[in-house]
């Protein structure tokens, strides 16, 4: 596929949209992804994402992403930072990802030639971009998971046994810690959510750091066309007047789970994640029924009239139901009307180690992953 140049604001606007519908209500704030994208256009810099098969195979290449808790803070928390004297943030996402890049090569003594985004999300992908932009870099079109994901053993390098460590971290404050190994990605991904908690938000961490071979067996290649593309399709459907959920349905092959009020958000911020559950009451063709959305980050596992519907890996999405716009979980409103779409998981991720760490009995539901399109199928 060709490479993808982002040359306007309509552009980043419509890839961030598009980033945000597959991170299922997590990775970060659209805004923000918007800001850091459009810093780089600001700056006269073209943001380019390359065809991975224009990458050498020996080019070095690395993953920067946030790692950390979206929750919003509690005037409780607010009070806590301020005893840390975490008052004013120094850095922006972008730049908190290019010094950990910066960390990363100075610690292993070589240069990064190309990033390769860890997921798709609204801010975690836009910082990437923006800050391998600023720094001259390639970024490769694709990533590591095709959704977005709490945890970084949930990507294609765990499911292929490839070394994560070691991991620089760079929080907002500017603190930089260095995780030089870790017993496995588990640890590693614990270790990292500690750092990230210690600042009480996201830090920008970067390892993975492979060739350009390795990285081109791992890809999920082309990802990043297909969220500029359902963003241009979700705006022109809004445009046009025509149903914007119906159309991403129809292009993009899922199932509206139930259409409803979202009428309580249980929701806390624990050990460096956003947990919470939605639950949305049903109206017109769907009154009296009853959705439950749960979410550690991301959202994992839903029930409709407390039955198990669909669960990660697949992909569940809450959006706006006339706009279709995804919903960021920290941006979830009580009465907001929403839909509660559900679309199959990408084809790495339809095995049993990555329903292992992904699915339901992973995040201690006694549920079995049963596939969206298996479940629709039979009713």
């Amino acid at each position: 596929m060709a490479t993808l140049l982002l040359k306007s604001r309509q552009d980043v606007e419509d890839f961030v949209r598009g980033c945000a519908f597959y991170a299922t209500g997590g990775g970060g704030l659209p805004a923000n992804g918007i800001a850091s994208l459009m810093s780089e256009l600001d700056a006269g810099r073209d943001i380019v994402l390359t065809d991975i098969d224009d990458l050498p195979d020996d080019a070095v290449t690395a993953c920067p992403f946030l790692m950390g808790s979206i929750a919003p803070h509690t005037p409780q928390i607010v009070a806590e930072m301020q005893g840390f004297g975490f008052e004013q943030t120094v850095n922006t996402e972008k730049d908190r990802m290019r010094k950990a890049i910066e960390e990363l090569e100075q610690y292993l003594g070589i240069t990064i030639d190309a990033i390769v985004p860890i997921e798709l999300a609204g801010a975690n992908t836009a910082a990437a971009v923006a800050a391998a932009m600023e720094m001259g870099k390639i970024v490769v079109n694709g990533d590591y998971t095709g959704r977005a994901i709490p945890e970084i053993q949930q990507t294609t390098p765990y499911l292929h046994g490839k070394k994560i460590t070691p991991i620089s971290s760079v929080d907002e404050w500017g603190n930089v810690c260095l995780i030089k190994d870790a017993t496995n990605y588990r640890v590693a991904e614990r270790l990292g959510k500690l750092i990230s908690a210690g600042a009480y938000g996201l830090a920008g961490q970067a390892g993975f750091v492979m060739s350009g071979k390795e990285t081109k067996d791992l890809l999920i290649r082309d990802t990043l066309t297909e969220c500029h593309d359902l963003g241009v399709l979700i705006r022109t459907a809004q445009e046009s007047g025509t149903d914007p959920v119906g159309q991403t349905l129809e292009s993009l092959g899922g199932w509206k789970i139930m259409s409803g009020t979202l009428t309580d958000i249980d929701d806390e911020d624990r050990g460096g994640y956003y947990w919470g559950t939605h639950t949305i009451t049903g109206t017109g063709n769907d009154s009296g029924r009853e959705g439950k959305v749960w979410f550690k980050n991301e959202h994992h596992v839903c029930w409709v009239d407390g039955k198990p519907v669909v669960t990660s890996p697949d992909i569940i999405v809450i959006a706006n139901a006339s706009t279709g716009e995804p919903v960021p979980n920290p941006l979830a409103v009580l009465g907001m009307e929403v839909a509660i779409l559900a679309f199959p998981s990408r084809p790495e991720f339809k095995n049993q180690k990555a329903i292992d760490i992904l699915g339901p009995r992973y995040f201690g539901f006694d549920i079995d992953y049963r596939p969206i399109e298996e479940t629709m199928k039979q009713g």
